[in-house]
């Protein structure tokens, strides 16, 4: 899978779920705690990567720095894609 279409899948998942459709809220680099996901939306974004993707997301993996964006949930993602 291409990071292009890993970042659509993201972005369309945000957007539909906590963003009520206003894509252009949203960026590479927006942050996503505070001003897109709370806690809750952290656990619901940490499940539908878990299951789209079918990757496991290890409790220590679940940090701001690697959900802190877009781009840095992209590059997780391709990360754990890599090792399997």
């Amino acid at each position: 899978m291409q990071a292009t279409e890993i970042e659509q899948e993201i972005r369309s998942f945000l957007t539909e779920k906590f963003l009520f459709g206003r894509s252009e809220a949203l960026n590479d680099d927006t942050p996503l705690l505070g001003n897109v996901i709370d806690s809750q939306g952290v656990i619901e974004l940490v499940v539908f990567v878990q299951e789209r993707f079918t990757i496991a997301v290890d409790d220590e993996e679940v940090t701001t720095d690697i959900f802190a964006s877009v781009k840095s949930t992209v590059a997780f993602i391709e990360e754990k894609l890599r090792s399997k």
